[in-house]
């Protein structure tokens, strides 16, 4: 089956381990069996379509477009997601405008390189468009990588997260190879954000835990990361009482099944703490999230290593803000705290804009539940 948003000849993609489930007890007939197999798939066509949906209403066009620059010219960029997603349909694997310029030394002012990661089924034209111009105007070496379905794909990002965090690891070494910088900062949005850069720091080569100082990666700043698995507002879930994930999984990418609370993946993660040595973390997170669920999943547990970690709640800075998870990586609040965490010399409390700001009070640091 050609799905339309599949700008190739050939839409399958490699899903890991997905194995069909078998029936027990009685082998029902032929009949009975294309019966069971054509509800399961129908349903998990229906739990895939209602993603789309959820993702549209979490970026509401309530207000006027506006930049998510300055508004000068030189690194003017879409304004939201969705303008930046059609636009990338034509060329889906487009950099985004200031990324990928190769032959990009590091300054002594930003030494290391941005590696931008974007989420599952964008591409890092549609993820980054407003993100990559800014950072590039400020003089940092942009890179943003595409990874996760075939050339010509316009929605990327569906593969095995194991998998994809292999072509991140060889992106990575690309970046540091051709700049000739000792480590790189990553900025991610969702799944980008959160379980798959956080498997290349502990399972592909991001880190060196016998000695951090050959890390590669500083600091891993997370946009709505997925971090510990979601429910998607339920529908995962769902999913999964109906025993259609990994249909679902094997029609839409594995990473929507590596994605869900308790899968494989995320128990191999999150056995023996959220960080690695030498690593400095921070998350991005918006109450208003309806696609990593429940949002408080998306902070990171410091551990004994509380020093590395700030999880930072847009609300509690401007408690009016709406912004939902597609539209994080283009809120001009967030754009600024991504600012903050990769230059804190830079660092002043953003303008909630037409959200209500609160008065004289810095962004707080929202921990966890539990306070680990």
């Amino acid at each position: 089956m050609q799905i339309p948003f599949l700008r190739t000849t050939d839409p399958t993609v490699r899903t890991g381990s997905v194995r069909p489930v078998l029936p027990r007890g009685p082998v029902p007939s032929a009949g009975r069996w294309r019966r069971r197999v054509l509800r399961r798939s129908a349903a998990a066509l229906t739990v895939l379509g209602a993603l789309f949906p959820v993702v549209a209403a979490s970026a509401p066009e309530d207000h006027v477009p506006r930049t998510a620059t300055s508004g000068a010219e030189a690194h003017a960029g879409h304004s939201r997601w969705k303008r930046a997603f059609l636009a990338s349909v034509d060329h889906p694997d487009a950099s985004p405008r200031g990324a990928d310029d190769w032959s990009c030394v590091p300054g002594a002012r930003h030494p290391r390189p941005v590696v931008l990661v974007h989420g599952t089924y964008e591409n890092a034209s549609s993820n980054w468009s407003g993100l990559s111009p800014r950072l590039a105007a400020e003089g940092y070496c942009v890179f943003a990588v595409n990874f996760g379905a075939p050339r010509g794909a316009v929605v990327k990002g569906r593969a095995a997260v194991p998998e994809s965090a292999e072509e991140v690891a060889r992106f990575v070494d690309r970046v540091l190879d051709r700049t000739g910088a000792r480590q790189v900062d990553v900025v991610g949005h969702s799944q980008g954000g959160g379980i798959l850069p956080r498997y290349y720091l502990k399972f592909a080569g991001g880190t060196d835990p016998s000695d951090p100082a050959r890390n590669k990666v500083h600091h891993l700043i997370g946009i709505s990361p997925a971090n510990h698995g979601s429910t998607v507002s339920g529908l995962a879930t769902l999913a999964q009482r109906l025993r259609v994930l990994a249909p679902a999984a094997a029609f839409g990418g594995q990473a929507l099944a590596d994605q869900t609370i308790g899968s494989a993946v995320n128990r191999r993660l999150d056995a023996g703490g959220d960080t690695m040595p030498g690593v400095r973390y921070t998350t991005v997170v918006t109450r208003s999230d309806r696609i990593v669920t429940p949002y408080e999943r998306q902070y990171l547990h410091p551990g004994d290593l509380a020093g590395q970690v700030t999880n930072i709640t847009v609300q509690d800075l401007c408690p009016a803000a709406r912004t939902g998870h597609m539209d994080t990586p283009y809120d001009p609040v967030v754009l600024r705290l991504v600012a903050h965490a990769l230059d804190p010399a830079t660092a002043r409390e953003p303008g909630c804009g037409h959200a209500s700001a609160v008065s004289g009070r810095a962004a707080d640091v929202r921990r966890p539940p539990g306070g680990r």
